[in-house]
């Protein structure tokens, strides 16, 4: 089968195109024949923790058929549409873990599909499973275009959150706004702490995603409320040391966690689907959330889908269609 690999080279990766055998389910494991699948930049960070060695099958979420299923796999069966976090996704043929595997939404296109697994599952863990978030509180995110940052403002402003966003572009901002963005601050520099307590209402936010790194760290706890939490999840500027103001921490109740796929173990992965599945899903299944899409590229243009990734060039997510 036709895929595509993520290679590092001279400290960049570049997409290489190779044939590799269909893959064989284990037992408690689904093969599916991909209809898309869809970027996310911490699989392609040259040189970063989430990359997972020099090279790799590249693609962590797709949507498509169910080719094959696994002896212990009773939940989906040969022919059903699904979609959810895989291994080898920018290929023709991707292997899951049966508990990520999930029946597709019939609202949904396969584009759309693709688009959700990783992004909202990591957005239900940094809002809901350690964020604590609450209908009346505020949420503030850095860098508020990406995948995970949209998909974090729907979340949010599906459960009656208001919503801050910093982004470099005016223009993104005006595009976020048109899908639930309360406030759109543009700046690329930590400076942002007076505009966002202004329009709080001069009060510290609730919870704030930080997916731009360190450079946004010690703002980004300035202006939190008391018992605030922060979600490291991103390192767009490539700084990932940050100066930490312990006192604060200390006397706010302040409270600081990463989210990353990097470590987690199958039962682990399996919770957050499975918490996504209960808070988020019906959301989407039901319209109230519709994926965010900035283009579509053709499976032979997948270097041109990492160069507009590469570029932080899209509002939500840079999808490839397969097949």
């Amino acid at each position: 089968m036709k895929s595509w690999w993520i290679v590092t080279k001279d400290h960049k990766t570049v997409m290489e195109a190779r044939e590799i055998p269909v893959p064989q389910p284990k037992p408690n494991e689904v093969v599916i024949k991909v209809h898309a699948s869809a970027m996310n930049r911490g699989e392609i960070f040259a040189g970063g923790v989430m990359h997972g060695g020099p090279e790799k099958l590249g693609g962590g979420e797709a949507s498509g058929v169910v080719h094959a299923i696994g002896s212990e796999v009773k939940h989906v069966k040969v022919g059903d549409a699904v979609f959810g976090r895989v291994r080898g996704g920018f290929a023709e043929y991707a292997v899951s873990d049966a508990p990520q595997v999930l029946k597709k939404p019939d609202n949904l296109s396969w584009e759309q599909a693709a688009a959700v697994p990783i992004s909202f599952v990591t957005a239900w863990e940094m809002l809901l499973l350690y964020g604590k978030l609450k209908k009346g509180e505020t949420l503030l995110v850095m860098g508020a275009s990406s995948g995970a940052g949209v998909a974090s403002i729907q979340i949010a402003k599906a459960m009656g959150v208001r919503t801050i966003g910093t982004s470099g572009s005016q223009a993104k901002l005006d595009k976020l706004k048109a899908i639930g963005l309360d406030v759109g601050i543009a700046t690329r520099k930590p400076d942002f702490g007076d505009a966002v307590m202004k329009a709080n209402g001069g009060k510290g936010v609730d919870v704030v995603v930080n997916g731009v790194g360190g450079t946004m760290f010690a703002e980004c706890l300035r202006i939190l409320a008391d018992h605030g939490r922060l979600a490291v999840v991103g390192y767009l500027d490539n700084t990932f040391k940050a100066e930490i103001d312990l006192n604060a921490v200390h006397a706010r109740r302040l409270e600081i966690f990463g989210v990353s796929n990097a470590h987690l173990t199958a039962a682990e992965k399996a919770a957050s689907t499975a918490g996504f599945v209960r808070d988020v899903l019906p959301m989407i299944a039901d319209g109230r959330i519709v994926p965010v899409i900035d283009r579509v590229y053709p499976f032979d243009e997948m270097p041109a889908a990492k160069a507009c990734m590469d570029d932080s060039a899209m509002v939500g997510k840079v999808v490839v269609k397969i097949g």
